[in-house]
């Protein structure tokens, strides 16, 4: 700040501070430390004293001393998909209350990660959520060399050894979805897959056939939709062009549902579900909106950031035990986009969800 003579005020230190407050300078530096040992009556001391002065104290400086930015790096390939703002807007509140703060990396479509990782270094991260199915293993190895642990989230890769993952059910949840159209009379299935070296898209298509296949059902038509509305869109019209176009579509992620629905609403003149059932994945927030009342298998958005965030700021506080894969389980939320088996469906608090193995053998609905 410059005074009305045009020279720069002197900027207020720590030292003034405790000067003011009657403490230690080391007091100071605590009570603006997360979690570190202060009693409640020397922070309200410090922080008063800061207020009058205007002190706030300089990240950048007390990260050169204590070589920690405090700096949580997240890449994701892309945000159009909603279930991906709602893991950003969580993460950042989980961190924050842990008194780290998130950056968000955009990884490149490509799948070249070098320009990425000298961004992520650059900004000397203190670790990495990786988010992006576009990225291969080489971001998170180099990363591990240079220090910086990294967390993969809603996703696996084959060679993460040394690596923690956090993701949904997606074998389960496919699963799980396969049971409940088969239990709903579907006999024509079809499945939208995602991007093709996706690990989630992968799963969730792996435990979908394999539930089909266990049934003695026939395994599903294929079309490919890459994550991609429009891309989506186009696998939906081949699929309703055909002269045995299913009666049942299982998309690897709501982004894609919304899409296919569209198109069997308003390009091919279905009607959903009586014409055809749709199903995704993910519940993210346009899942619920009237106009798509789409049923889904629920991703617990909070206990997954909470399993990833926990994972990482343990390896940042000196934890070394081997690498673990957490698998968060979830639900399938029975909405009215898909049509219901005669049982097994249930309400609890307010939300109808398939558990078949918990609700007894009914004609009717809960």
């Amino acid at each position: 700040m410059t005074s009305r003579s045009g020279s720069r005020r002197r900027a207020v230190t720590a030292h003034d501070v405790a000067r003011r407050a009657g403490v230690s300078q080391s007091a100071v530096s605590r009570s603006f430390t997360p979690g570190a040992s202060v009693s409640e009556a020397t922070r309200a001391a410090v922080l008063a004293a800061a207020g009058e002065l205007g002190y706030r104290p300089n990240l950048i400086a007390r990260s050169l001393i204590t070589r920690r930015s405090r700096i949580i790096g997240m890449a994701v390939g892309y945000l159009h998909n909603q279930f991906y703002p709602a893991v950003l807007e969580a993460m950042s509140a989980r961190l924050q209350a842990l008194g780290y703060h998130l950056l968000l990396f955009t990884a490149p479509l490509s799948g070249d990660a070098d320009p990425l990782l000298e961004d992520i270094l650059r900004y000397q991260v203190d670790g990495l959520v990786l988010a992006s199915t576009t990225l291969s293993s080489r971001l998170a190895a180099a990363c591990a060399a240079n220090g910086v642990p990294v967390v993969l989230f809603n996703r696996t890769i084959r060679d993460a050894s040394g690596v923690d993952s956090v993701t949904g059910d997606n074998r389960g949840g496919a699963k799980r979805i396969a049971a409940f159209l088969l239990a709903g009379g579907h006999r024509r299935l079809a499945f939208v897959a995602g991007i093709e070296d996706s690990s989630t898209s992968r799963d969730r298509e792996r435990g979908f056939r394999d539930a089909l296949r266990a049934a003695g059902a026939a395994p599903p038509m294929r079309v490919v939709g890459g994550y991609d509305m429009a891309q989506a869109s186009q696998a939906a019209d081949a699929l309703f062009a055909r002269d045995d176009r299913p009666d049942a579509v299982f998309c690897a992620s709501d982004h894609m549902a919304i899409a296919v629905m569209d198109r069997a609403r308003f390009g091919h003149g279905l009607r959903v579900p009586a014409d055809v059932s749709i199903v995704g994945f993910d519940d993210a927030v346009p899942a619920a909106w009237p106009a798509y009342s789409l049923t889904t298998f629920a991703q617990p958005v909070e206990a997954m950031v909470s399993s990833a965030v926990d994972a990482l700021v343990g390896r940042l506080e000196g934890d070394d035990a081997p690498p673990r894969r957490i698998v968060v389980r979830g639900e399938l939320v029975v909405r009215g986009s898909a049509r219901l088996p005669p049982a097994g469906v249930e309400t609890v608090d307010g939300i109808r969800l398939w558990r078949p193995e918990t609700s007894p053998a009914r004609g009717r609905h809960r």
